[in-house]
């Protein structure tokens, strides 16, 4: 079983929609063995953003309604994937990769934007899930 772990700084945004959109596609490819969640550094439980919601529908993925959860004692045996540079300088584990190192780039808080902000959001956490599969995959076959 693989486990990992998304976050970001509110947990209402940014990771949570990585998670529901990485379920969805383990789910679409028939991808049993990779758990995931999502946490935030800042979280202090507040319900998923709105445009988060709306986003998530778009793409067929769960929009349901989750309190955030703040990221606590790290799992020796998650993969985290942070969303920017600045949150993997914080966490104290080697088994953390960022965004950045997916598509090129750090994905900016959409918090408090507009629906357009967070489907490009949602656009670049695609493409960095489908990439994180990718090297999963071909870690396996080594």
């Amino acid at each position: 079983m693989i486990k990992i772990c998304f976050v970001c700084t509110g947990n209402t945004c940014r990771s949570i929609m990585a998670e529901r959109l990485m379920k969805k596609y383990l789910k679409d490819n028939k991808i049993l063995d990779v758990k995931v969640s999502s946490r935030g550094l800042n979280a202090n439980g507040e319900n998923i953003a709105e445009n988060a919601k709306i986003t998530l529908k778009k793409f067929k993925a769960s929009s349901a309604n989750r309190k955030s959860v703040k990221l606590g004692k790290l799992d020796k045996d998650t993969l985290y994937v942070v969303m920017s540079q600045s949150m993997k300088d914080k966490l104290p584990t080697k088994k953390i990769i960022t965004i950045k190192s997916l598509i090129g780039h750090d994905i900016s808080d959409p918090y408090g934007g507009d629906e357009k902000i967070y489907y490009q959001t949602a656009l670049d956490i695609l493409r960095a899930n489908e990439i994180l599969i990718d090297k999963i995959k071909m870690w396996r076959d080594l």
